[in-house]
């Protein structure tokens, strides 16, 4: 078989790309592709509805059989498809030691506010599979239970990071529970690039802001790229997950050392497909003259780029956190009513 786009990421670099929310037909063809591990979010359950309800249908139908508490239904479901997620990649878990194979779980986001209900989520969804990594909100709650997940030795992801500032302060936090415990569990922590840009996208637009449209669609790999170097710079030890990916330059942005990049099966189609070179662009120096427009047209650029551009207790109103946690909202709204019509389709019956 011909050596393909991500064999020679793979063996060239130690960039990684990492799957997000697959259709079991879509797990095994990224595996296939050089995917090393996978994330899931509280949408998983909405996008199975959509692309795979033959699959997720009957979950839902013997769940609510069994639970008569709609939390604790979406809950069990949740876990229900991401054991066989797990299950993909436990091969990979197992013959790395652990070292990838991951796959994330992240708990019902209208429960954030409460650094226990994180806490106790982990604790229950850690139970599904040995490869399981806790993924934690970047705001003040999560960065509270992180502390406790170090405790128990969890491996988990911090997600909804938009910014350098965000970045620094948990992992500032994890390391201050690492040396306090001893304990050092696999730690990442995500850069949402295409939300980010998403996000920027809007504001320039709405408020008619004049920057080139080319610049405009590197404004969050250009804030990836720093957050990388200042991780590195700052002797953190974690791994940058890119996320949130909208197009390709999402992925080969960010190609070249150890970040790694979770991603739909379609972009991971769309890169096979295009078959490109392998390009270092992690390490690529941004013009300072288009860092300095950025950060003067578009405050939230600003925000994101600078050291202390956020403060942790602004993290969770930062507008693309709260537009990435409203699609996640609205997903587990979605399993609330999948669950609900199954009520009451039972109740009739």
């Amino acid at each position: 078989m011909a050596e393909g786009y991500f064999d020679r990421v793979n063996r060239e670099t130690a960039t990684r790309v990492w799957v997000n929310n697959p259709t079991g037909g879509d797990l095994q063809r990224a595996i296939d592709a050089g995917a090393v591990s996978g994330t899931t979010n509280p949408t998983y359950g909405s996008v199975l509805l959509r692309d795979e309800p033959e699959y997720i249908w009957p979950i839902i139908d013997e769940v609510v059989e069994q639970e008569s508490d709609s939390y604790r239904a979406a809950d069990t479901v949740y876990q229900r498809i991401s054991r066989r997620f797990m299950e993909g990649f436990m091969p990979q878990w197992e013959s790395s030691n652990g070292a990838w194979g991951f796959v994330t779980m992240q708990d019902d986001p209208r429960l954030d506010e409460d650094p226990v209900l994180i806490f106790e989520a982990a604790l229950r969804h850690r139970e599904v599979a040995p490869n399981y990594l806790a993924k934690i909100p970047v705001i003040e709650s999560g960065m509270e239970a992180m502390r406790r997940l170090v405790s128990e030795n969890i491996p988990m992801c911090a997600t909804e990071c938009f910014s350098v500032s965000q970045a620094v302060a948990m992992c500032e936090t994890y390391e201050a529970a690492a040396n306090a415990t001893g304990n050092t569990p696999a730690f990442f922590i995500t850069h949402i690039t295409g939300v980010l840009d998403d996000d920027l996208g809007e504001w320039v637009a709405g408020n008619e802001i004049d920057v080139a449209p080319e610049l405009l669609c590197m404004a969050g790999s250009i804030v990836a790229r720093r957050q990388y170097r200042v991780l590195k710079d700052r002797g953190f030890r974690t791994v940058m997950l890119g996320g949130g990916t909208r197009g390709n330059h999402h992925f080969t942005e960010l190609v070249g050392r150890d970040v790694h990049v979770t991603t739909n099966w379609s972009t991971i189609e769309d890169l096979v497909s295009a078959d490109g070179p392998v390009v270092n662009r992690i390490d690529a120096v941004d013009s300072p003259a288009d860092i300095a427009e950025l950060r003067r047209k578009i405050p939230r650029f600003q925000q994101a780029y600078d050291d202390d551009g956020i403060a942790p207790s602004e993290f969770e109103r930062y507008p693309a956190l709260v537009r990435f946690r409203n699609k996640f909202i609205a997903g587990a709204v979605d399993m609330d009513e999948a669950i609900a019509s199954k009520r009451a389709a039972r109740a009739v019956a």
